[in-house]
Parts: structure tokens; sequence; C-alpha cells
């Protein structure tokens, strides 16, 4: 996960606030709100995370092909994980 739990609370935290102080929602439990965010954020992290090691899995299936071909393993990454994040709704 790139981000610690730390941030993650904080950056939920600053998303309730904001969503609270310019009056775009009203929260009757700010902490239950939070949580759910801190939850929400922490389920997407590791998706993504998941989606990584799936991606190194594939092209270290295939890194004989990606030397021969002389192709780039950073851009091979990105378009299959984009691709694969595409596929199943994952934010990158």
């Amino acid at each position: 996960m790139r981000l610690n739990r730390h941030q993650i609370e904080h950056l939920a935290f600053t998303i309730v606030r904001h969503l609270n102080k310019d009056g775009k929602v009203i929260l009757e439990d700010k902490n239950k709100v939070l949580d759910e965010i801190v939850a929400l954020l922490t389920e997407e992290f590791q998706r993504e995370d998941e989606l990584d090691q799936e991606v190194r899995e594939l092209l270290g299936k295939h890194m004989e092909e990606i030397r021969k071909g002389n192709l780039d393993y950073q851009t091979m990454y990105r378009m299959i994980k984009t691709r694969l994040a595409k596929e199943r709704s994952i934010v990158l």
C-alpha cells in the first residue's frame, strides 16, 4: 500500500472536512462517515496493490519474450496495469 494508515486517515479527514465546510453534505455522524471513507480508501489501495502483484507476475512469465522483443518493461507494466484496472473498475 502506498499510504500508511495515518496518511489514509488524514486524507479521509480532509475529504470530510471539505465536504462539510463547503456545505456539500450534512453529516449526522461525522465519525461513522470518516470510518467508512477510511475503509473504502484502504480497500481501493489494497486492490491496486493486488493488481500490481498480478501485473508483475504476468510480466515475469513473459520476461524472455520482453527481452527478445527489446520491449520496455515499464511501458509494458503501465499498459497492462491500465488495461486490467479499467476492466476491473479499479481507480488508479
